[in-house]
């Protein structure tokens, strides 16, 4: 199966080679690596002009979720993967995929397990996740899906499912619940297949801002919640909020994921 990996890029020449190299690494043959670079004003240009192989959309856009949109809609794989640009992937991750997809024909798309790393690479935690849960998708504080270990089948596209631009840091939250709306079904890989670059400028640390977008999500999203008035929606929230992350820390134990060497405490 061929294999599209979609990067959407703006000024992260410091860390986008690493991102294709990593692709590279995965010794497959059959993919394109589309990069969607929103022109850069750092040496991201220069280094791009280093990989012949990468297919480069470098325009204007409206941010990330609509740079990705881009990407998506000019895959021509089989099989499509989401690759930010400060993050790259581990040896084995397209294997792990596609082993994925071959032995589960129900999967509409996967995720795997990640490390978080800092700004120079180094380990910071291994995050082990879980199957998939309606449950904690919706009612978890944070998405424990990570987009970096994320891969489509290309149906999902085919079939006109693209990421709201009107969503700047929980973009990938608003898309998955609205994925698991309309019945796609997640796998989960438990395998370590990426990293994940935690860093100053990293779009996740404007955790406040994501947060309220993913409540916004969650509202848009979630018939239960929509019923309440906004003071009882708070506590009954909080309510949910609790027993997704208490859910997530016993199976966590229970799967022996929790108890890992950096791993996260109970509630990240």
């Amino acid at each position: 199966m061929k294999i599209s990996i979609v990067t959407p890029s703006f000024n992260q020449g410091e860390f986008i080679a690493e991102a294709i190299e990593s692709v590279l690494a995965q010794n497959y043959t059959d993919f394109e690596h589309i990069i969607v670079d929103n022109c850069s004003t750092d040496e991201t240009a220069k280094v791009l002009a280093r990989y012949l192989h990468l297919k480069v959309i470098c325009e204007k856009d409206k941010g990330q979720s609509d740079a990705l949109n881009k990407g998506f809609k000019a895959a021509t794989g089989d099989i499509v993967g989401w690759l930010n640009a400060d993050d790259k992937y581990l040896p084995g991750c397209f294997d792990h995929s596609l082993e994925a997809f071959a032995k589960h024909s129900e999967f509409d798309l996967v995720y795997g397990d990640y490390r978080l790393v800092d700004a120079k690479g180094c380990l910071i935690r291994v995050r082990k996740e879980l199957g998939f849960d309606p449950f904690m998708l919706k009612y978890l504080h944070v998405l424990y899906i990570p987009t970096t270990t994320t891969f489509f089948r290309r149906k999902i596209f085919d079939e006109r499912n693209f990421i709201d631009i009107n969503y700047h840091y929980s973009m990938d939250y608003e898309y998955f619940l609205r994925l698991a709306e309309r019945g796609y079904r997640f796998g989960h890989i438990p395998a370590v297949m990426a990293d994940f670059r935690w860093h100053a400028d990293a779009k996740s640390q404007q955790i406040i801002k994501a947060q309220a977008e993913m409540e916004r999500a969650l509202l848009a999203h979630d018939q239960f919640l929509r019923q309440f008035n906004s003071s009882m929606r708070i506590p009954i929230r909080n309510i949910l909020m609790f027993l997704a992350r208490l859910k997530r820390y016993v199976l966590k134990v229970l799967l022996g994921a929790y108890f890992v060497k950096g791993s996260d405490r109970l509630g990240t």
